[in-house]
């Protein structure tokens, strides 16, 4: 089907994984179009970059040459509803139509697949592994779950290695259609229970998952993550851990300083010492001993994990800073499950142990904040301040009685509040922050700019503004 169809057209063109499998195609020489709901920065580069895109469910505005089924395949995302006028239309056309997770099913069988599971850590640690292969000797080609700092982009091809690391969605069960040569399960705290129904059948999901591997490869397991593997004969099993000395891989001599984190990774066969987190947040340690694990199962040598590590600048929207200065610090962080959300807020606690931290957090989905709604307050209530921002429905309808104030009520700090999206501009101009995190997985991003914005043109409360030092990433090395 690959080679027969020379017209892609995907439906949530947009979508972070949706998008990345569109610059595939293009690349290959096909030609691309499709439909999203909204034109994004995304989108706009996806026009940028020759294909043609429209925002509005209307059949008449496919383009005339996608409009042959012998040529043309439809690549759909979960999140596009079954009524859809252009998704009906096709089926009904007897196009060929795939879910996006089928076609990466395919690329995993066409090279050797690393494939990266778990609840949370695996859009980082799927980016670092390719960061890593990339360099060095042996390179990869890479579908990731977000926007590569290094790589600008969610897509990285490579025309010298049949490596290809991919990011393994579990929901709607997207990653049982893989088959991996490599996998890592970085975390198995329940999500999707909308989908799975329960902690177990979640669960044995990721087991299931584990039974994918084909013979000669390896799954490399968090250890203590409550999974029994299913592993074919002939697959090796590897743990991973923080600092857990039982595990396979691990660090030891973490020495948290002047804004850097270095520690030494224990492998089974030989210590590399002095590895430098490029983004020096704890949660990265965990994320680099996994990611630096399955480089070294590779082929990558220690001279060119530390080298690489030193130089991996992060993924768009995960810890990401906008800014860093002695008086002020502004991150972004895609964090949606309370488990998340405790460790962006730990990272936080731990690089500025004395200062005060406010969180405003956009919930995600009606489901997942009444199924978590007690774990999510729990992780709020870690903070010295929170503001909660109206659940972003994302594919949902509203659940009766599920809402901020519902999830806010259960929140443990005093200094809390409930603001519309169009109130919070008022809000960051009131008050005064030292460290302030904007927090969600649904459009909280697009207030980014303009926060930052108001943040650097603050006035304190007493009429002064203040004159502060900035704190690059590069200064902070050189130190």
């Amino acid at each position: 089907m690959f080679q027969t169809k020379k017209n892609i057209y995907f439906l949530g063109i947009g979508g972070i994984g949706m998008s990345a499998l569109a610059r595939y195609f293009k690349a290959k020489g096909c030609e691309v179009a499709g439909y999203d709901r909204v034109s994004s920065e995304l989108t706009r580069q996806l026009e940028q970059e020759g294909m043609n895109v429209h925002y509005e469910d209307n059949t008449e505005l496919i383009p005339e040459n996608f409009r042959n089924p012998e040529n043309t395949l439809v690549v759909y995302t979960p999140a596009v509803p079954a009524t859809m006028s252009e998704l009906v239309d096709f089926i009904e056309k007897k196009f060929s139509v795939l879910k996006r997770s089928q076609v990466l099913g395919e690329i995993t069988r066409r090279q050797r697949a690393i494939c990266v599971a778990g609840t949370h850590g695996k859009t980082t640690t799927s980016t670092m592994t390719a960061h890593l292969l990339h360099h060095s000797h042996i390179d990869c080609n890479a579908f990731i779950g977000g926007i590569s700092k290094n790589f600008e982009k969610n897509l990285h091809l490579s025309d010298k290695s049949d490596l290809v690391v991919i990011e393994a969605d579990e929901y709607d069960r997207s990653f049982l259609t893989l088959s991996p040569y490599m996998a890592a399960i970085t975390a198995v705290d329940p999500d999707h229970l909308d989908i799975y129904g329960s902690e177990e059948v979640y669960r044995a999901g990721f087991e299931e998952f584990t039974s994918l591997i084909q013979p000669g490869g390896a799954l490399l397991l968090k250890k203590g993550v409550p999974v029994n593997p299913k592993i074919q004969d002939g697959v090796r099993l590897f743990t991973y851990s923080i600092n857990d000395k039982e595990a396979d891989f691990y660090a030891q001599n973490i020495c948290v300083a002047n804004g850097e984190i270095i520690f030494d990774f224990v492998t089974p066969d030989e210590l590399i010492e002095h590895i430098r987190l490029g983004v020096p947040v704890m949660i990265n340690i965990e994320n680099g001993i996994a990611a630096m694990a399955l480089a070294l199962l590779n082929g990558v040598a220690p001279d060119e994990i530390r080298n690489a590590m030193a130089t991996f600048g992060g993924v768009k929207r995960r810890f990401d800073f906008h800014i860093k200065r002695d008086d002020l610090v502004f991150i972004d962080d895609y964090a949606h499950h309370p488990q998340e959300l405790k460790a962006c807020v730990e990272s936080l606690r731990t690089l500025y142990k004395e200062k005060k931290i406010c969180g405003i957090f956009q919930p995600h989905l009606y489901t997942r904040t009444r199924d978590f709604a007690d774990e999510f307050a729990q992780s709020l209530s870690l903070l010295d301040e929170l503001v909660l921002l109206d659940i972003y429905p994302a594919r949902e309808k509203p659940i009766p009685g599920v809402t901020s104030q519902m999830l806010l009520d259960k929140v443990a700090i005093d200094k809390k509040c409930v603001c519309s999206k169009s109130g919070l501009e008022e809000y960051i101009r009131e008050n005064d922050f030292e460290v302030l995190a904007t927090i969600g997985a649904g459009d909280i991003e697009l207030l980014v700019p303009k926060v930052k914005e108001i943040l650097l043109n603050r006035v304190c409360r007493d009429g002064s503004r203040p004159v502060s030092t900035e704190i690059t990433q590069s200064n902070q090395r050189k130190k």
